[in-house]
């Protein structure tokens, strides 16, 4: 089966890109939704988090606030790295599980961080999301209703563009029409589907 890496800065599209293979047929695995399951509460690596950063990442509720949390570790290299060392390898077990149960010509996995974290042994190719960084800045600043200050910071905790293009096997440009964003990913499908036959 070929696996293929889907990665992209904040506010790339990289869900977008991923519905759209979803839509397809494609199976598509992705690390944020096994991570925000992973953080529900009764989980354990929801404990260990909060040993780590104490009760004021919880909401009333005792769920997780997710936007306290981000706000620490984009603010700390070091705590930044304590949640990776918790959620990372947990994460990459489940991606391991899902994709033992498939039995398909190629499936997606969604890892945002594919580059920073490096993840690419996971993958067979890496597909590139491509959008210009002040287009990043904007749609996540709408989408989030984050400050684009904030949004900056997230964005220069990511592999510069140049060295995500770099690393990339294929690049979705998505800084034009919806049209066009299907277009390319149609491309990519017949493209993938003839390599997953060879």
């Amino acid at each position: 089966m070929l696996v293929i890496g889907l990665t992209g800065g904040i506010g790339s599209g990289k869900s977008t890109v991923a519905d759209m293979f979803a839509d397809l047929g494609v199976p598509v695995i992705d690390t944020d939704i096994i991570a925000r399951d992973l953080v529900m509460p009764g989980q354990t690596a929801l404990e260990e988090i909060t040993a780590l950063f104490g009760n004021t990442v919880l909401n009333s509720d005792g769920s997780l606030n997710r936007k306290m949390l981000r706000e620490l570790v984009f603010n700390s290299d070091k705590q930044r790295q304590q949640l990776e060392a918790v959620l990372h390898p947990r994460i990459r077990e489940q991606v391991q599980r899902q994709l033992d149960a498939l039995s398909v010509a190629y499936c997606i996995i969604v890892i945002p961080l594919l580059l920073e974290t490096g993840q690419q042994n996971l993958v067979q190719r890496i597909l590139v999301i491509d959008t210009p960084e002040e287009l990043q800045i904007k749609r996540s600043a709408k989408r989030d209703s984050t400050p684009e200050e904030n949004i900056k910071k997230i964005v220069a905790t990511q592999v510069e563009r140049q060295k995500r293009l770099a690393a990339a096997d294929d690049i979705i440009h998505n800084d034009n029409s919806i049209a066009h964003l299907k277009q390319q990913i149609l491309d990519l499908h017949r493209f993938y589907s003839q390599l997953a036959s060879h």
